[in-house]
Formats: structure tokens, sequence, C-alpha cells
């Protein structure tokens, strides 16, 4: 590996300072405090700012083509919102969310349906997508005492990418490195562990196609084939807030098992269809809780059209 040069080392000890500035000084307000201010600086970063605002824009112009432009423009400002937020929650998880208080903060819809899934003697699998606090998620499976192996890309910057790490292990998750983690992954499913995965990030031309929000998208075929290939049952789940920091919903979407022959397990694109599709329903539900600002749709096929499975 190349040895990073003394103004990359510099550059990300600085980033590395102001985001623990920051976060420290988000741990030292008071909660009501922070969201006040993420709503005022939601507004800032989507009117003046405009971060990767022509992404925001035909992403949101592909996903909702009959909506105002002042409707698409309001769940540009609530994602921002939300994004805030979302730094909030992390940053005070530790103190909030603890095995005798979760219930203050949580409402977990099909909760037998999860329980018995994450006990199974079988590989397991978890999906999410980058919607609502999937960070947050994560972290209360170890508040609960499930041990999910998480696969992640790692961050360029080597000191935040530790950091966020230990966050992300605190309560015993474990992260994979998305890079080169196939063997990884094969040995936690071989021994019936439960391998967590986002599955809306864009995979190029050599992913899977399929449809989201009617048009044509890739996903990562490395999510079907570790399914299919150890007859894991997959879960789709979600995390949003509700009315505020800490008021959340854990809704289980949907659940697939091999084992059962069912038709959305048939082969790679049927199952790379079904959990894309439950992410979309999901999306629709809440669509300020979605990161818009990725290019979901950078790969399109030249000729042929994704069509969704007949229902």
């Amino acid at each position: 590996m190349r040895s990073r040069s003394l103004t990359t080392r510099v550059a990300d000890v600085a980033a590395y300072v102001a985001v623990r500035v920051a976060i420290c000084v988000v741990q030292s307000l008071p909660r009501s405090t922070c969201e006040r201010w993420a709503r005022w600086l939601s507004g800032f970063l989507a009117h003046r700012v405009r971060i990767r605002h022509e992404v925001v824009r035909e992403n949101l112009q592909t996903a909702f083509p009959d909506a105002s432009p002042a409707a698409r423009l309001a769940i540009a400002r609530g994602m921002w919102e939300h994004l805030l937020l979302m730094v909030v929650e992390i940053a005070h998880a530790n103190r909030v969310i603890h095995k005798t208080t979760w219930r203050r903060s949580l409402r977990i819809h099909g909760m037998e349906e999860m329980v018995r899934f994450l006990w199974l003697e079988r590989p397991k699998v978890i999906l999410s997508g980058h919607y609502g606090n999937f960070e947050l998620a994560a972290y209360l499976f170890g508040v609960f005492g499930f041990r999910i192996f998480s696969v992640a890309r790692e961050l360029d910057n080597p000191l935040l990418d530790r950091f966020v790490t230990e966050f992300r292990e605190s309560r015993g998750q474990r992260i994979l490195p998305k890079k080169g983690s196939a063997p990884d992954v094969a040995l936690v499913l071989e021994e019936n562990g439960a391998i967590g995965l986002l599955g809306d990030q864009a995979a190029g031309p050599k992913g899977c196609m399929v449809d989201f929000f009617g048009r044509p998208a890739s996903v990562h075929k490395a999510i079907g084939v570790f399914a299919l290939s150890s007859e894991a049952p997959v879960m789709v789940c979600s995390a949003t807030r509700g009315a505020g920091l800490f008021d959340f919903d854990l809704r289980v979407e949907g659940i697939a098992d091999p084992a059962q022959g069912a038709a959305e397990t048939a082969d790679l694109r049927a199952l790379s269809q079904w959990y894309t599709t439950l992410l979309e329903e999901a999306v629709r539900r809440q669509p300020a809780q979605y990161w818009w600002v990725h290019r979901r749709w950078r790969v399109r096929p030249a000729k042929a059209t994704v069509r969704r499975p007949a229902a």
C-alpha cells in the first residue's frame, strides 16, 4: 500500500480534530437545542449552500416526476434536517440508549418476526438502505444482544474511520471492510451468523439491474449470491424517526426464505427486485428520510427496460 503524503496526513488530522470538536459541542448541548439548530441549518444547506444540489434535484425529479418543485424542495430540506439529526443521535446514543431505556425511544413493528429470525440456527442476511437512521438500527441490534456483522466501506481518512468504527462496534456489532470481505462474510454465514448489508448502493454496469422508482438501477450481485448460495433467509428492515430525536419505529418490511421456495427467491434477479421494491415502498412513506445525495441511477441499460415481476 502506498504511504500517504505528509499533506494528506495533515489534512486527515485536521478533519479528525474538527469532527471530534463538533461532536463534543453536540454532546454538550441539550438535545432540544440541537434539534432547533438542525431545523435551521437544514434550510441553510438546502437553499444557500446547496450541497450536491443538482444530484438531489435530479434524484427527486426521477423518483417523483409528478410532484411540484416546491414539494421536491421540501423533501430536500427535510433530508438535510434528517441527516443533521442523525449526527445528533449518533453523538448522544451511548448516553441515551441502554438495555433498560431503549423502550422510551423505540417502537418495534413485527417484533415476533424479528426475534424469531435472529434466533434462527441458520445463516441470516439483514438488509436496509440509506433510509431512516440505519446506523442506529444496527446499534440497537447490539443493545438487544444480537451480534451483527455489517459490511461497510472504509473511510478515506483512517482516523475518522477508526472513530466511526468504534461507535459502530460499541454495543457488539462487528464491522467487516467492504473491500475483500467476501471470505469473512462466507465464514460468518457458515457459522450461522447474521450479515448486515445496505441494499441500495449503486453497483455500476456489472451489477444486477432492478426497477427503483420506475427507473432501472443497479444493485450489488453479492447480496443475492450470499443469500441464495447459503440458503440464508433475508430480512429487510427500516428505522424511521417519528416526532423528534430518539423517537423511532423499527419495522420489519419483509422476510424471504430461499428454503421455502418463494417466488422472490427464485433467482438473483427476483431476490434483488424483491428487496429493492420493499425499500422503495418504505422510502415512499417518508421520502425526506432517504439519502437523495447518492447517485442512485448512475448506470442505466442501453436497450432493455427493467420490468417488475407480475404481482
